[in-house]
Parts: C-alpha cells; sequence; structure tokens
C-alpha cells in the first residue's frame, strides 16, 4: 500500500467535511463585523493563538498575512489587499500586528540565496535579476527589531496616497508563546 499524498489527505478529509455539512458554523459575510483589515505574519503558531488572543471569531477581521507581516512596496500586493479591505470590503480600520521570535528578524539573504543556488536556481537568473534592477538581497532581508518594522508598515499604510485620513492604523507585537499583545503604534492618538 502506497502512502498516501498531503494533498489526496485534504481531498478525502474536504468531501467528508462538506458532505457532513460541517462549512455551516463558518458562514458568515465576506464584509469583516469589525470593520478592521489585519495584517500578521504567516507563522503557523499564530493560526488559532492571534484569533484567540485579540477574541476574534470567523468573520470578525479581514486577514493578510506575508512573512514578518511587512509592507515592502507602497503599490505591492500587501498594500493592494489593504485598500480592497477598505474601499471594498468596508473596513475603516488597519492593525499590522508582527511578533516575537519571527523569522524574518535577523534575516539575512546570503543564506537564503545560497539555498536557490543548491536547489536549481541558476546564477545567471540571480544576474538577469540584477541588470533589470532587482536587488534580490536586498528584497530578501529581514529586519532587526520587529518594533521598528512594525512602525515601519504601519508608516507605509497610513501615509499611502490612495488610503483616507479617516483609517486609524495601529501596530502591535504578540509573543507567540503566551499570545500577550504589545501595543508599538496606537492609532488614535494622531
Amino acid at each position: 500500500m502506497t502512502e498516501k499524498k498531503l494533498l489526496n489527505e485534504i481531498l478525502d478529509y474536504n468531501q467528508e467535511f462538506v458532505g457532513k455539512k460541517e462549512y455551516e458554523k463558518y458562514q458568515t459575510t465576506k464584509f469583516p463585523k469589525k470593520k478592521m483589515v489585519m495584517l500578521t505574519c504567516m507563522d503557523t503558531r499564530l493560526l488559532e493563538l492571534l484569533p484567540k488572543a485579540m477574541n476574534f471569531s470567523n468573520g470578525d477581521v479581514k486577514t493578510i498575512k506575508n512573512a514578518g507581516a511587512l509592507v515592502t512596496h507602497p503599490f505591492g500586493s500587501i498594500m493592494r489587499s489593504i485598500l480592497v479591505a477598505v474601499y471594498e470590503l468596508q473596513a475603516d480600520e488597519v492593525m499590522v500586528i508582527g511578533h516575537r521570535d519571527c523569522g524574518m528578524s535577523g534575516l539575512k539573504a546570503e543564506p537564503m540565496v545560497d539555498k536557490m543556488l543548491q536547489r536549481g536556481v541558476s546564477e545567471e537568473t540571480l544576474q538577469t535579476l540584477s541588470y533589470s534592477g532587482i536587488d534580490v538581497y536586498q528584497w530578501l532581508q529581514g529586519f532587526d527589531k520587529v518594533e521598528n518594522s512594525v512602525k515601519h508598515s504601519v508608516d507605509i499604510i497610513k501615509n499611502h496616497p490612495l488610503m483616507p485620513n479617516d483609517v486609524v492604523v495601529h501596530g502591535l507585537v504578540i509573543d507567540p508563546s503566551t499570545g500577550k499583545l504589545d501595543l508599538v503604534v496606537d492609532g488614535y492618538n494622531k
């Protein structure tokens, strides 16, 4: 008997989930009840902990996740998602939530580029990107202090030319061991 692949396990479970109508307890609208969009890290420790620590349930907030809860480009997909949440999905507050012990904290690009090369990305590809004006080493660089990273993302969001002035932007840091939140930027104090 061959071992099942993860995808097959997921699809088998999903068929049972749908068949038993387990989805019914999760049904809600596309509009966040608490009128908030949250940018946080993709860290696995935050999947259930963060919403529980903040008293959020399914349907309460729009959630955007990426490595480090970073807005690295003012016209990238993260900022676009935040603007969609504000203009199309009725969010009037934004919360950036970084976390202690983040993998992006102290991340150096060189070891990751070495791993890329070991896994088949060619040196020529990296050179092509460089010639095209993309500094892969800068793009992959992490941050030194999570509080500064959160402040930076809050600043980009708050000062974005397409962000309405009446949208409040907060910044917090959560401890993934305890769920304790530390306030970094209180968006109500402009």
